[in-house]
C-alpha cells in the first residue's frame, strides 16, 4: 500500500485512532482499541463487524 495513505486511514472504531500495519499477521491494526482488519488485494477491509479484536479474539461487537 502506498505509504502515503497511512496518513489518512483511521480506525472506524469511535477513537478514529490511525491504524498501521501488524507485520506478522499481515493485517492492518487500529493503535487505540487493538482491533485487527483483513488486507484483501492490497487493501484493508476496515469493517468493524470483520474485524479480529486485541489479541487475536474476536470483535466485541460480535459478542452482543
Amino acid at each position: 500500500m502506498a505509504a502515503d495513505l497511512w496518513d489518512v486511514l483511521a480506525c472506524p472504531c469511535p477513537e478514529h485512532a490511525p491504524v498501521a500495519p501488524d507485520l506478522s499477521s499481515g493485517r492492518v491494526a487500529c493503535t487505540a482499541c487493538a482491533r485487527t482488519f483483513e488486507v484483501r488485494g492490497g487493501i484493508p477491509v476496515m469493517l468493524l463487524e470483520n474485524a479480529d479484536g486485541p489479541a487475536g479474539t474476536s470483535s466485541p461487537l460480535s459478542d452482543s
